[in-house]
């Protein structure tokens, strides 16, 4: 998404803050396993404030509605639109599809084969599913462009718990370096009703483990294409990819409602 501003227009490139390639992403991304942990309602929103919480122009939104990538508002007294968290994620999935180089075309092709009642957090999961193809990426941001992106003013307490979720770091220059991808799934976290501890131990919990199960599966990979074409190898490895991160995602999710399933019965 865009900030400090300058906005995503329909079709735009790439934005113009400075970006930053290295292993942000990697750590940050235990952030979305936890998000999906949550349930929490959020708001409804005006075209305005939709438009301000995913970097978008009101037109932008506007267009994308009548092209149908976005579903209709609820329309409430006085003729005014509502916008809830499913609209602000489908908006995030589009900006992670146009990064892939994505069409608006294609994008609609994407979205067309998507079940039509997803949830916020279920786009959500595509999303993450999309942003593993990127390369791990930072941008830098001034403090103010921080909370414009972030839909909120932070504190510094705010920003110093979304640093220890790697998140953000500070750059030497005064500004951060925001993991972009990340930063709204970060800041809802801020809300989630556990301790900071609880948190990061829980990230630590699932590091080791994606780690342990990137590794076996590596290994597995390794020997099934040992005597390819190094070519076919990388090729494979790129289809690959995408669809283990999303087998990932997939089955820990319903994993961790099981195991909550069972602990709701025992309480």
């Amino acid at each position: 998404m865009v900030s400090g501003g300058e906005h995503h227009g329909p079709g735009d490139p790439h934005h113009g803050h400075r970006v930053v390639d290295n292993g942000f992403h990697t750590i940050g991304e235990t952030a979305i396993l936890l998000y999906m942990t949550t349930q929490a309602e959020g708001p409804t929103l005006t075209v305005d404030e939709l438009a301000a919480r995913a970097g978008v122009t009101v037109r932008t939104v506007r267009f994308y509605s009548t092209r149908g990538l976005l579903p209709p508002p609820v329309i409430g007294p006085r003729r005014v639109g509502h916008y809830g968290l499913e609209h602000l994620a489908r908006l995030e999935l589009i900006d992670a599809l146009q990064r892939q180089g994505m069409t608006l075309a294609a994008i609609d092709r994407y979205l067309q084969q998507l079940p039509p009642d997803l949830s916020a957090h279920d786009l959500a999961l595509h999303r993450a599913v999309v942003a593993s193809w990127a390369p791990d990426t930072v941008e830098t941001l001034t403090r103010d462009e921080l909370d414009r992106l972030a839909g909120r003013a932070l504190s510094e307490e705010d920003v110093a718990r979304l640093g220890a979720m790697n998140v953000v770091a500070p750059a030497d220059d005064g500004s951060l370096q925001v993991d972009t991808g990340l930063l709204r799934l970060g800041v809802q976290l801020l809300d989630v009703p556990l301790s900071h501890e609880t948190v990061l131990a829980a990230r630590t919990v699932l590091l080791d483990h994606s780690r342990a199960a990137a590794h076996a599966l590596s290994r597995l990979l390794r020997d099934a294409v040992a005597e390819r074409d190094p070519q076919a190898v990388k090729s494979l490895s790129a289809h690959m990819q995408p669809l283990v991160v999303q087998a990932l995602l997939t089955t820990f999710q319903r994993s961790l409602r099981e195991e909550l399933r069972e602990w709701l019965k025992e309480t």
